[in-house]
């Protein structure tokens, strides 16, 4: 099958490799000529483990390529997917001009019947928008051309994206026709040989469910976060209480991990939309605010712990440890490590960092203003406080006696609960960590 993906973000080029490594033929179109160009040269405008080497492959087996025009390659396709972004608009709702601009796009130019599939987070609704572009396009020129749109939401964990869109949990497709859910059937079908898990449904059910996915994860994150802060507050171990409320079957143990906040890409962006969908129909999202509103009071929880450890922090040597919002990525986007630099630095502190893949993220966001080292060591090199903020699998084990020689200072802030308390207080390290006194 052919296919072309709009887009050469985390979704569309992860999907467009993963297709191709499937036997597809992919054409993967963006307006960025130069990230184009790198992209032909093997060179990749994210980091996700696996990815560099299956494009390369595809690449060399002719299954992949790389364009900034649809149209050159849209009379060879049946489906292209639209997977550009939407920025959260000022007022937090998702921004669809892009998404709108492919739709006016593919009506200019499409001489047979092909579906238009968005891949990318939408609002309910989106899908009218859509189908309305195309068709005003269609008109305007004039023909009576089939077509179909869908609506197929991805659910690719960063970090995991490429086992996550090879053996999914589930495939939601939202179509309006038989013979759209006909050929994304097809489509699918390789992938889930063993065990067919496309879930097919109308179009506004499944642009609900990515943000309904997103929201509930969301939810338990903060869910948790809040229960830690009432933990410290009573003398409770919030690893206690997750595990005695994770072994009820009814409620699960994923994501109920306290820690100091979540960001990235999706989970603020699919809140805050979430919650406008709902003022825009006339109904708050009461439980989705309080999420928020308890996430953003999270990310300044190491800052605080911080503060409380050693009061004013001007002049002081702070080293942060994880920059990215997770392991396994250099994303940054409204990662919590942001917050808490900014608040230090506003304050006075000296700051030392160090991730093992977000360095140069962390440059172009906010540029020299920290100093970037080259190891856990180097960064804890005349710190008064070691901090951490994402737990990378470098940071699990490290040697804490060559910590205690190299630190100035002995205070441990622990944002993702990944040490033994008892361990680092035999060494002399006051701990802090979050949901324990």
């Amino acid at each position: 099958m052919n296919i072309a993906i709009v887009g050469t973000g985390y979704v569309g080029l992860v999907s467009g490799t993963c297709f191709a490594e499937m036997g597809a033929h992919v054409a993967c179109v963006d307006v960025d000529a130069q990230k184009i160009e790198k992209l032909k040269n093997g060179i990749m405008p994210i980091y996700e483990p696996g990815l560099e080497e299956m494009v390369k492959s595809n690449v060399e087996c002719e299954r992949l390529q790389f364009t900034t025009d649809l149209t050159e390659v849209l009379d060879d396709v049946e489906v292209v997917f639209s997977a550009v972004g939407t920025p959260p608009d000022e007022d937090g709702s998702a921004d669809l001009k892009y998404v709108l601009a492919v739709a006016h796009q593919f009506g200019q130019n499409i001489n047979k019947y092909t579906i238009l599939v968005t891949k990318s987070t939408v609002p309910v609704g989106t899908a009218k928008k859509v189908k309305a572009a195309i068709q005003e396009e269609l008109d305007k020129r004039g023909v009576d051309i089939p077509f179909d749109v869908a609506s197929n939401p991805e659910f690719l964990k960063e970090g995991a994206a490429i086992k996550d869109f090879m053996s999914p949990d589930r495939v939601v497709v939202g179509t309006e026709s038989e013979k759209a859910e006909e050929v994304m059937t097809r489509l699918y079908r390789p992938l889930m040989l063993q065990n067919f898990r496309v879930i097919f449904m109308d179009i506004p059910s499944a642009e609900m469910t990515k943000y309904a996915a997103n929201a509930m994860l969301a939810t338990r994150i903060s869910f948790m976060n809040d229960i830690a802060n009432l933990c410290e507050r009573v003398g409770a171990n919030v690893d206690n209480v997750r595990r005695g409320i994770g072994t009820d079957t009814r409620i699960g143990k994923k994501f109920l991990y306290a820690g100091c906040g979540y960001g990235g890409s999706c989970f603020p962006k699919d809140v805050k939309a979430l919650m406008h969908t709902g003022i825009d129909n006339g109904y708050h999202m009461e439980v989705i605010e309080a999420v928020e509103r308890v996430n953003e009071r999270q990310k300044s929880i190491v800052y605080d712990k911080i503060i409380k450890a050693v009061g004013d922090v001007k002049g002081k040597t702070i080293a942060i440890l994880g920059l990215a919002f997770k392991p396994e990525t250099d994303d940054m986007r409204e990662a919590p490590a942001l917050v808490v630099i900014e608040k230090l630095l506003a304050d006075g502190a000296k700051i030392r960092v160090f991730d093992p893949i977000a360095m140069e993220e962390c440059k172009r966001r906010i540029g020299d203003v920290v100093t970037y080292c080259k190891n856990i060591y180097d960064a804890s090199d005349g710190a008064d406080v070691f901090a951490l903020m994402t737990e990378w699998r470098q940071f699990r084990m490290p040697s804490w006696n060559v910590i205690k020689k190299v630190m100035t200072g002995n205070v441990v802030i622990d944002g993702r609960n990944i040490y033994d308390r008892a361990e680092l207080e035999s060494l002399g390290f006051i701990y802090s960590r979050i949901g324990e006194k």
